[in-house]
């Protein structure tokens, strides 16, 4: 039953993928540059996850830190290639390290400084993916006249608008 749920997804990740890059020419080499997360980093991070949750007394906490750091570095790489979006998805790498730490917080001794360094990481990654993101987002739509005229008119709106008095 495993096995057929792991090879039914690989196959619909690979059929979708198929259907939507029509025109390029396909081979061994062009799926494994493609879907080389997906082979190697992701299973590699549910493998440190498997061999956590099938001990015997759950004693090799520290697994779930590499698990967690290599299956959402995987799911970053996947993204990515996907996409080709690694200058907007490489804070994604901070955010692996949070997950990695907050899965030893979560199913370890709850040890409250871990927090910190969590909070940090986290905070730092969503505001790396907001500030690259908008960027991303400004410098596409920054050649269209409509968003300048926008942008320019909300900039303006913004400094002519009456202030609330409190």
């Amino acid at each position: 039953m495993k096995f057929r749920a792991i090879a039914g997804a690989v196959l619909m990740l690979l059929g979708a993928y198929l259907f939507l890059n029509r025109g390029d020419t396909y081979g061994p080499g062009t799926i494994f540059a493609y879907f080389w997360p997906s082979l190697f980093v992701i299973p590699l991070g549910l493998f440190f996850h498997w061999m956590y949750f099938s001990m015997v007394g759950r004693k090799g906490i520290g697994l779930l830190i590499p698990g967690g750091i290599l299956f959402t570095s995987g799911i970053v790489c996947q993204i990515s290639m996907i996409f080709d979006s690694w200058g907007t998805m490489w804070p994604g790498f901070i955010m692996a390290v949070a997950v990695g730490l907050f899965e030893f917080y979560w199913f370890g001794g709850r040890n409250k400084w871990l927090l910190i360094p969590i909070n940090i990481l986290v905070v730092l990654s969503v505001l790396f993916f907001v500030v690259f993101s908008a960027g991303a987002v400004l410098g596409r739509l920054a050649g269209q006249p409509l968003a300048a005229v926008a942008i320019l008119v909300l900039g303006a709106l913004l400094l002519v608008g009456r202030k609330k008095e409190t």
